[in-house]
């Protein structure tokens, strides 16, 4: 076993924590990386996260991200995701202040100034709105958009009464999501502000963030007469995000998300922190 370690940093974007790691040197050759990311992101066993971030090489673009959840499994788009590795890779030098980067779901664009980033999002796609489904006999009224992963959004009186994981795992897995799932939000709109709770595919619980979720719930609320943009999203870890895009347009026009970024440390990864 060797201690030369792979070297890390932990990042936060609005209450969601991700490792990120800079594998353009091959730093984890030789790695499966599902099985890495998994146990990296124990909070019991090992390090701890909502999910990990590979920084790679791009021919196309600045560089490439590899994005996996906390369960191992590879997402296509992380809004708070991506504003940290936009950071990183300003910080690391890597890319300059306005950059853009390769994820599953095409290149996106950010803008980085000091801790704040504001990222462009994938085009929304797959507008559905009052649609309904069962679940253990009861009738729930939801709509649906694809912010570069899919989002079943339920609008609540109170977001702080809702039996986020209970109600989002069986939504989560729900027939009419089949065969990819969704991630679900709760959102309780006030006087245009909206508050939201996650349920997240992949991390399999709620997350204290979610910028994809961010964007569906806003996107959602404008189309409902809820919000107008920029629509501020407060969210379960108390911090604020905002959502800019065009209410006018079909297509919603550029949206971006934009909030703050925390660096929390960095470090380097053992294999016994992987290997167990």
């Amino acid at each position: 076993m060797t201690r030369k370690g792979i070297p890390f940093s932990k990042m936060n974007g609005s209450g969601n924590d991700f490792l990120l790691i800079d594998d353009r040197g091959d730093a984890m050759r030789g790695i499966d990386r599902p099985s890495f990311a998994a146990k990296v992101c124990d909070r019991s066993r090992s390090i701890g996260a909502d999910g990990v971030i590979v920084i790679e090489p791009s021919r196309r673009s600045d560089f490439r991200w590899d994005f996996y959840n906390a369960d191992g499994s590879h997402a296509e788009m992380c809004g708070n995701g991506g504003r940290c590795a936009a950071r990183f890779a300003a910080t690391r030098r890597i890319a300059g202040r306005e950059m853009s980067f390769e994820t599953l779901a095409g290149i996106l664009h950010a803008s980085v100034r000091g801790g704040r980033v504001k990222l462009q999002m994938t085009r929304p796609r797959g507008l559905a709105v009052d649609r309904s489904l069962t679940l253990a006999g009861k009738r729930f009224s939801y709509s649906f958009l694809d912010t570069g992963v899919p989002h079943a959004v339920l609008f609540v009186p109170a977001v702080s009464k809702v039996d986020v994981t209970g109600i989002g795992r069986g939504i989560r897995r729900h027939k009419a999501f089949s065969p990819r799932g969704t991630n679900v939000d709760f959102v309780q709109a006030e006087d245009g502000v909206l508050r939201v709770r996650t349920y997240e595919r992949g991390v399999e619980g709620e997350t204290l963030a979610c910028g994809t979720g961010a964007v569906a719930g806003a996107i959602l609320a404008a189309a409902r007469g809820l919000a107008e943009p920029p629509v501020t999203v407060r969210t379960s870890g108390g911090e604020t995000l905002v959502i800019h895009f065009d209410p006018k347009r079909k297509d919603f026009g550029e949206v971006f998300l934009e909030g703050d970024t925390s660096w929390s440390c960095d470090g380097k990864i053992f294999e016994e922190a992987y290997r167990y």
